[in-house]
């Protein structure tokens, strides 16, 4: 796969059907298809757990939400220790480029959950943004917080 804007994690990848590529998903512990966005996912969700002191038991992949009476996922969700969620990461495979509409999407899925922290990264480029719901507004921060920050 693709070298991304990441410290670079080992990870279990196995073929199956001679060239179909998966990989062992720690977080929920099973092998999942390996394609562009499950490798962003896979490196980025491992970046906030070595990097930033995320604890891996509070993430949450793939997290169901509702938007406008239709149903969504989130690909990350991070719990706080008090169990309430705290942030989102949405991925994107590393040739999207990251848009105003990108951040706009995962704005109004944010909605639903009202969280105080947003994430959108390519693998490439990573964005972190301190929502303000009471103006509908969100700021962009200049680093990942790490985990005790949230």
């Amino acid at each position: 796969m693709q070298r991304l804007n990441l410290p670079e994690y080992a990870f279990k990848i196995k073929k199956v059907d001679g060239e179909k590529k998966q990989i062992f998903d720690a977080i929920r512990k099973k092998y999942v298809v390996l394609q562009p966005e499950e490798w962003v996912r896979q490196n980025f969700a491992q970046f906030l757990i070595q990097e930033k002191d995320f604890p891996a038991s509070l993430l949450v992949f793939e997290y169901s939400l509702r938007y406008n009476s239709l149903s969504k996922r989130g690909d990350i969700v991070v719990f706080g220790k008090d169990g309430a969620a705290k942030l989102i990461v949405e991925c994107k495979a590393p040739g999207i480029k990251i848009k105003q509409e990108v951040f706009d999407q995962a704005a109004q899925y944010n909605m639903s959950l009202k969280l105080e922290y947003m994430i959108i990264t390519n693998g490439m480029n990573h964005y972190c943004c301190k929502i303000d719901h009471l103006n509908n507004a969100y700021a962009f921060l200049n680093e990942i917080p790490f985990f005790h920050e949230l």
